[in-house]
Formats: structure tokens, C-alpha cells, sequence
């Protein structure tokens, strides 16, 4: 396996570099899901910054991964991993698999999903990748998770045993919770989309799917939705990448429908949104800080359940909505208005243990506590 050789190597120069002394305030980040500054790790960044003017901060993006980065990501990389006490993570880092970390390093995994629905890390790998999965999530000192639910299922996700898994809450839910941060977010978010001030709006992200990136479409009927709707509500979607281009123009195609999966603050697209549809998506478990209505449009639901993906739940029980598996369904869910109400509550209080707003700062004085 090519990559397997990579790994190999980045350990190799890992422990060359490791004839450097390691440095307290030096942090190598891996932000390969998303590296915005909104997101897992770009929230500690921000946060360590103001405690701590003399930090210095590797990071690795997904960007790093492809081209001329793959130079640097295996000659230049280790030896900066090498020197940092303390490696944030927002994702698998897989050659951590063929490294041995040095005594105090921190390696920490505060992952990019707040919560799951489906199948992930350990349940979906198989083979010689699970090994290497395996390996690779073994050297994890700290796994961040928001409440005593997802503690015992990211537990078993990772391979990583209970004293290992500490409940601070999800630093980039802190934004969430503070009621300034959103209302000046609301206020440049309509500075910049003055036509959606005063609709009701309702985003529609659905869950990438494999198959999409030869065949990107959505299913969701946006003529049948126009007809039930007309103008009075604006849809907002946020599409993966792949999907997105082939509905870059839809606002002329398709007036009250607006293309959002550019918008890089999803906080903030949750904030405004009166409304949330999706399918599988962990953005259930931001969205339901607002105590608002979701639906959850699930056309393929028993392809999807018995797919190696799968669920840990049973999936219309769990979610804190009703299930539409049709266009004409969805719609008609909406009109008849919000019934799940209660299902919200439970579902929060299972899957929040702070409601604070301040998991960063537990998050920070616990790395402090080495």
C-alpha cells in the first residue's frame, strides 16, 4: 500500500525530529475537514491565541494534502509535529498509525461532528484500513465530547478507553450559545443578503452521498416545493461541492431558492434559519440548540440503513422530527406545522451536558492540567 509507505516515512522523520527539544507552546493542527476559523480546531486556535501570545501553530489542511503539499506534509511536517507538546485534530490523522508520539505530547481529537446518527470511524473500516484506523486512534490522549451519550459511542468509535474521553463540550458549539456573537453575525449575514431580511427561511442540507459525484442531483423537487410555496418562504441550500455546481445558478432558475453552500459560517446559516431539513447530517446536533423545527427528508432510508453506513439508533424513533420520504410528504409535514416539540427537549438534554457556552475554556484548563 502506497500511503502505508507514506506513513512510514512521515514516522521516520517524526523521530529524526524528535533530536529537537519539544516546545510547551508549539501546537501542530490538523484541520483536514474543515480549516476555518469557525470550526473544531480554528475555535482553540482563536482561543489559545488570547491566552497566549507566544503560541505558534502548525497547521495541515485538506488543501496540504494534494500537489506540491504532499513535499512538505512528508519532509517538512514531521519535524514540526516533532516539536509541538500538544496535536489538535479535527479528523483521522492516519500516520500517527507509524509514529510513536513523544512523552507529554497531547494528541487530541475533538473531531468535526457535535454528534452522529450514522456509522463511523471503527464500524465502517475494515480490513488492513482498520488496522492502521486502529493504530492511528490508539495514540489519541484526549477524545472532546459533548455529553455522557456520545462519550460511550465515540468511546467505542475510536477504540479509546473511558479515562481517555473527557465531556467539556464541543468548543465550536460555544458560538451557539452567545446571543451577542449571533446577533452580529445575523446583522453582516443580511448586510450581505438583504433580499432574504424578513423571510422566512428554511436550509435544506442533506448528506452527501458516493454516487453523487458522478451523478449530482438533488431530490428534493424544487418545482413541486415552488408550487406549495411560492414566495412567502425562501429555501437556502447547502449542498456538498460536488452537488452545489450543478445548482450554482438556481436563484435565476428557480426565484425564492438560494444557493448557500458557499457561505462559510454554517453557525450562522443555522441561526437564521427558521426551518432545518436534512437527512443524516450531524448539523442536527448545532440546530437543535434553537429549539426550532426540523424535518428530516430521508428518500433512501432503508438503502441507506443497510448500508455498510448504517445507523446506531433506530433512525425514525431517534431523529427530533418527523421523517418525510417524498417531496409532496415533506411539504405537507411543514404545512401541517411543528409536532415535535418535546422529542427536541429530550433530544437536546441527551445530547448537551453543558448548555453554557463555555466548553472552550474547559477544554483549555484541562490541556493546562498536564
Amino acid at each position: 500500500m502506497k500511503k502505508l509507505i507514506g506513513y512510514k516515512l512521515f514516522a521516520i522523520l517524526y523521530k529524526l525530529g524528535c533530536i529537537c527539544p519539544l516546545q510547551k507552546d508549539r501546537y501542530f493542527c490538523v484541520m483536514t475537514h474543515d480549516s476555518g476559523k469557525h470550526s473544531s480546531v480554528g475555535v482553540v486556535i482563536d482561543a489559545i491565541k488570547k491566552q497566549n501570545a507566544d503560541a505558534k501553530f502548525v497547521c495541515l489542511k485538506k488543501e496540504d494534502k494534494r500537489g506540491s503539499g504532499i513535499i512538505d506534509l512528508f519532509f517538512r511536517k514531521p519535524f514540526q509535529m516533532a516539536r509541538a507538546s500538544t496535536i489538535l485534530m479535527d479528523n483521522e490523522f492516519l500516520p500517527l498509525a507509524c509514529v510513536k508520539p513523544r512523552n507529554g505530547t497531547q494528541v487530541v481529537q475533538l473531531w468535526h461532528g457535535t454528534g452522529t446518527i450514522k456509522k463511523f470511524g471503527h464500524d465502517i473500516s475494515s480490513g488492513k484500513m482498520l488496522d492502521i484506523v486502529k493504530k492511528a486512534d490508539s495514540k489519541i490522549t484526549h477524545l472532546i465530547v459533548n455529553s455522557e451519550y456520545t462519550k460511550k459511542l465515540y468511546a467505542h468509535c475510536f477504540g479509546v478507553s473511558d479515562d481517555k474521553v473527557y465531556i467539556t463540550g464541543i468548543p465550536r458549539t460555544d458560538m451557539l450559545f452567545d446571543q451577542k456573537q449571533l446577533e452580529d453575525n445575523k446583522k453582516g449575514f443580511y448586510e450581505r443578503f438583504p433580499k432574504l431580511k424578513g423571510k422566512k427561511l428554511i436550509l435544506y442540507a442533506p448528506t452527501f452521498r458516493d454516487e453523487e459525484v458522478n451523478d449530482p442531483k438533488m431530490m428534493l423537487d424544487l418545482e413541486e416545493w415552488k408550487k406549495a410555496f411560492g414566495d412567502d418562504i425562501c429555501l437556502m441550500l447547502r449542498l456538498h461541492p460536488f452537488v452545489a455546481r450543478a445548482y450554482s445558478d438556481t436563484e435565476n432558475t428557480c426565484p425564492g431558492v438560494v444557493n448557500m453552500s458557499e457561505y462559510d459560517d454554517v453557525n450562522t446559516l443555522l441561526s437564521v434559519a427558521d426551518i432545518l431539513i436534512t437527512d443524516y447530517s450531524s448539523i442536527i446536533f448545532e440546530y437543535i440548540v434553537f429549539d426550532r423545527p426540523l424535518y428530516f427528508y430521508a428518500y433512501d432510508l432503508e438503502r441507506f440503513e443497510n448500508s455498510d453506513r448504517g445507523f446506531y439508533e433506530n433512525y425514525e424513533e431517534y431523529v427530533p422530527g418527523k421523517v418525510a420520504k417524498t417531496t409532496t410528504e415533506l411539504i405537507d409535514m411543514i404545512k401541517e406545522g411543528d409536532l415535535s416539540k418535546e422529542k427536541r427537549r429530550e433530544f437536546f438534554d441527551m445530547a448537551y451536558s453543558y448548555k453554557d457556552g463555555k466548553s472552550t475554556a474547559k477544554l483549555l484548563e484541562l490541556l493546562s492540567n498536564r
